[in-house]
């Protein structure tokens, strides 16, 4: 069993910093009570885009796709991306002109010190 990471890049508008940080913190505080939660990380750019957004970065680890999947599962079959706890999943949480583009990854390989 292979651990997901689900890597969600955030562009976000300025002044609504603030906003993502916030639905962010909720959705890790939602996905840390599930099962098959291993970890997650947020990164947040140290520069601005010229459109004066910012870019954030979010990876939730889950124990394998099948925990994430059921974490997800009816968010996949609906536009708004609602799972069965009501929860807008994929990025759909985020209210516009915030962005989110989520993927999910597998380690193809991995260097450490």
């Amino acid at each position: 069993m292979k651990e997901v990471s689900v890597i969600n890049t955030i562009t976000v508008p300025l002044g609504m910093e603030e906003i993502a940080v916030n639905i962010r913190n909720e959705y890790v505080l939602y996905f840390s009570k599930q099962d098959g939660f291993v970890s997650s990380t947020f990164y947040k750019s140290i520069n601005r885009e010229e459109d004066n957004t910012i870019n954030y970065i979010n990876i939730v680890v889950w124990a394998s796709y099948s925990h994430f999947e059921k974490v997800v599962n009816s968010g996949f079959d609906n536009v708004e991306g609602e799972n069965k706890d009501g929860m807008k999943v994929l990025g759909k949480g985020f209210p516009e002109p915030i962005k989110v583009s989520p993927g999910q990854y597998i380690i193809v390989d991995q260097t450490k010190a």
